[in-house]
């Protein structure tokens, strides 16, 4: 009985101990938690950077800005591009087929609609009325067929096919001005099944020529209609006034863009703040007027300034071989100032002796480095003729180029060669693409200059390339310029002489029905 009651005391004993020692924990516990709190919120995490440099806190602080700099390139979104599928060219077939959908001008290719076949739904009438001819009028799209543009008006393929062929015979059919009206009429066919008989053709192929073909005898003959074209160029002369040039010539009549274009040209020879405004401009134009009302403005031909007191500009355009330019009265053409930079990049490795950078001993370095990034272009630096295009030992892929005057340009370690031998380029065009073939380290351009065979320093180099004509070339200029000069300013704006008719067609209705019986008859 005492040991339970010993035993008893005992579990009473150890449970108030338990109890004592947690009521001793918790005060502990919360005084640690308050002493962190405390310390954490003592803790200075974000401090001024420009104190206290090189302490404690000052790398805390540091330590701070990597961690957020470190979350913030972490979380940076992508920019990029979204790539998504690309359509597939459409075939000749599937672009028919959606050429008749198309909402756009028939002038610019579009079609009017698709014929098709009949469905068994379709009931056949045991006879229906057919008109015994058609006339329509098509018109010629931007890329367009001449044959297929009959042949969707519905002229059979082989008369589509043998009307082009007639007229391709006067004209070429790329001459034909996409819009331009196709006037056709169709006879009665024989047969459901089968195209309408073409009957007639008229169309304007050029600014100076009517066609037709007509079915005369079972036949389709084609007959030419010249239309009189007067192409005296249009001349403009004016005061240049306070106003300036450009509101002057624009009141006098010139167009805006050949005053564009004799300002380019003006700017070229003079300054043009240094034109009065007493000075007079003249503009030269290409200009054609048809009898049938129709007037074609062409390019600048001539510009010139009457200078009060000072030498005149007169610059005429004219072309030498395969190229046009502007030349002065006297047969000088346009001067072309110092070589232009073949790649842009700067310059790393200059001309004169160096070591190898594979080779390893000093050897000349007879050209100029310049820095590029694989693939970026490599331009002419002035206008020239291609020597060579190709493969050339440590150069790698090589071109060089032959300017005229003993003067020739090479550029090396070419990714890419996009020029041909033998062939012109201008200056700033595409010759090639950086690269790093033969003895190179890395992509850049190798870029040498030679006079008369020698490589020189492109840097000393002062090149002006001034075209002058010579010989019956500058006796076919003077003329022209002398002809261009004898136009009077506005005589292309007369009246234009109509042209004569002629007196042997028939005035009455019934005297030209008459003798179209007789022509027929003839033919027949």
């Amino acid at each position: 009985m005492f040991e339970g009651k010993d035993t008893h005391f005992a579990a009473a004993a150890a449970n108030g101990s338990v109890m004592l020692a947690d009521f001793m924990v918790a005060p502990l516990r919360q005084t640690t938690e308050a002493t962190w709190r405390e310390r954490i919120a003592q803790l200075d995490l974000v401090p001024d950077l420009g104190e206290n440099i090189g302490s404690v806190r000052w790398f805390r602080g540091l330590g701070t800005l990597t961690l957020l700099s470190v979350a913030a390139l972490a979380l940076l979104p992508d920019f990029g591009p979204i790539y998504g599928p690309q359509p597939s060219i459409a075939t000749e077939a599937e672009f028919e087929e959606a050429r008749a959908q198309m909402i756009m001008p028939i002038a610019y290719g579009s079609d009017s609609g698709k014929r098709m076949a009949a469905t068994d739904a379709v009931v056949a009438l045991a006879g229906s009325p057919e008109r015994p001819r058609i006339e329509l009028t098509a018109s010629l799209g931007r890329g367009d067929s001449f044959a297929r543009v009959l042949q969707r008006a519905g002229v059979g393929g082989n008369e589509a096919n043998d009307v082009a062929n007639m007229v391709s015979g006067v004209t070429s059919l790329s001459d034909i001005e996409p819009g331009t009206p196709i006037n056709i009429v169709l006879g009665k066919r024989s047969a459901q099944n089968q195209p309408r008989p073409l009957e007639s053709v008229a169309f304007r192929a050029r600014f100076d020529l009517n066609l037709a073909i007509n079915r005369e005898g079972g036949a389709l003959r084609l007959s030419r209609k010249p239309i009189i074209v007067d192409d005296t160029p249009l001349r403009i002369r004016g005061t240049v006034g306070s106003q300036g040039i450009y509101r002057s010539a624009r009141a006098a009549g010139a167009p805006a863009s050949a005053i564009q274009d004799y300002l380019k040209v003006i700017s070229g020879r003079i300054s043009l703040s240094a034109i009065r405004a007493t000075d007079e401009f003249d503009i030269i134009v290409g200009y054609k007027r048809a009898e049938t009302g129709e007037v074609k403005v062409g390019n600048l031909l001539y510009a010139g300034v009457d200078r009060d007191g000072k030498s005149p500009v007169q610059m005429l355009k004219w072309t030498n071989g395969d190229s046009s330019q502007w030349f002065e009265a006297s047969g000088v053409g346009e001067s072309k100032g110092a070589l232009s930079r073949p790649v842009n990049g700067a310059v790393t490795s200059g001309f004169g002796g160096r070591r190898h950078p594979i080779l390893g001993y000093m050897r000349m370095h007879s050209g100029l480095d310049f820095k590029a990034s694989y693939g970026q272009p490599i331009f002419a630096v002035t206008d020239g003729v291609v020597a060579y295009a190709g493969r050339k030992g440590g150069y790698g892929n090589f071109v060089q180029l032959n300017h005229g005057g003993g003067l020739a340009s090479g550029y090396g370690h070419m990714s890419r060669i996009a020029a041909r031998a033998g062939s012109r380029v201008r200056r700033g065009q595409i010759i090639g693409y950086v690269g790093s073939t033969g003895l190179s380290t890395g992509p850049h351009l190798h870029y040498e200059l030679y006079r008369n065979g020698r490589a020189v320093n492109p840097n000393s180099i002062k090149f002006t390339q001034r075209a002058q004509l010579g010989g019956s070339d500058l006796a076919r200029f003077k003329g022209t310029l002398q002809r261009l000069k004898s136009v009077k300013a506005g005589a292309a704006l007369a009246p234009l002489r109509a042209q004569p008719k002629s007196t042997d067609e028939p005035k009455r209705e019934i005297d030209r029905l008459t003798l179209q019986v007789d022509r027929s008859r003839t033919n027949g």
